[in-house]
């Protein structure tokens, strides 16, 4: 994901369930918002974090969202 990010690498806005679900969903997983589960609360700096996705009661799928700053 690109977002706006200053030198220190921390973010202008943050990265949410929402913006994870529509990448997913781009890229042709069908992902809603509520099945996204993000434990440290919103993205707000550039780098790798983990994030799970809750497919089913007993399925769940943990990726890794890249964020990185726009050019």
């Amino acid at each position: 994901m690109t977002q706006k990010a200053g030198v220190d690498g921390r973010l202008f806005g943050s990265v949410t369930n929402t913006d994870v679900a529509e990448a997913l969903t781009a890229q042709g997983f069908e992902v809603a918002k509520s099945e996204v589960r993000m434990p440290n609360g919103p993205l707000k700096t550039i780098g790798d974090h983990p994030v799970s996705v809750a497919l089913h009661h007993d399925v769940v799928v943990d990726v890794t969202v890249s964020v990185v700053a726009e050019a």
